[in-house]
C-alpha cells in the first residue's frame, strides 16, 4: 500500500478515518489548537463591533428624540415674534375704541384709525407680508383664484379686473391666492 493513499476495508469500501493516521492531516484531528487564538481575537473584534454598533444606535434614538423636542418648542414659540409685535397694534386698537365712544369728530376718528391701520400695515411688512398686485395684470392660476368672469372688452381679455381679496406673499413665497374677477 502507498503512503498517501486511503486504505480500504475488506468490501471495497474506503474507510473515512483512515485520514487521521496520514501524515501531514494533523490538523484533522484537533481543529482547534492552531485556530484558538485567532477565534478569540475576532470574537473580540466583533464584540467590540456590537459595542460601536450599540452605542451608535443609542447616540443616533437620542439625537432624534433632541430634535423631535426642538421641532415641538419650535412649532409651540414659532409665531411668538410676530404676536408680540402685534401687541402695540393690539393696545392702538383699544386706545382708538375708547376714543371712539367718547369723540364726535368723525374726521379724528377715521385719521385715529387709519394710523392704526397703517402701524399694522408696516408692521406685517417688517415681518416680510406683501401684498399680491393684481388688478390689471394677466390671470395667473399661480396665483389667483377666479370667482367669476365679466364681460370687459378686448382690452381686458384675460386680465384681472377687481380683487374680491387680496393674495400675499411672505418673504417671497406665495401664502394666500388672490380671488379676482377675470375679463372676458
Amino acid at each position: 500500500m502507498e503512503e498517501n493513499t486511503i486504505p480500504e476495508t475488506n468490501m471495497g469500501e474506503m474507510d473515512i478515518n483512515a485520514d487521521a493516521d496520514i501524515p501531514g492531516n494533523t490538523h484533522l484531528s484537533n481543529p482547534y489548537t492552531e485556530n484558538e487564538a485567532e477565534t478569540e481575537k475576532m470574537a473580540a473584534e466583533l464584540q467590540e463591533q456590537k459595542d460601536k454598533y450599540l452605542r451608535l444606535f443609542a447616540e443616533f434614538d437620542n439625537f432624534k428624540r433632541r430634535t423631535a423636542k426642538e421641532k415641538q418648542e419650535l412649532s409651540q414659540t414659532a409665531g411668538r415674534d410676530i404676536i408680540t409685535a402685534l401687541l402695540d397694534v393690539v393696545d392702538d386698537c383699544d386706545r382708538a375704541e375708547k376714543q371712539m365712544e367718547s369723540s364726535t369728530d368723525i374726521q379724528q376718528v377715521k385719521e385715529g384709525n387709519r394710523l392704526v391701520f397703517s402701524k399694522l400695515r408696516n408692521l406685517l411688512q417688517q415681518k416680510g407680508l406683501t401684498p399680491m398686485t393684481s388688478i390689471d395684470t394677466a390671470f395667473d392660476v399661480e396665483k389667483h383664484e377666479a370667482i367669476t368672469e365679466l364681460e370687459a372688452g378686448d382690452k381686458m381679455k384675460g386680465k384681472v379686473v377687481d380683487e374680491v381679496q387680496k393674495g400675499y406673499y411672505l418673504n417671497d413665497k406665495l401664502i394666500r391666492f388672490a380671488k379676482v374677477v377675470v375679463g372676458k
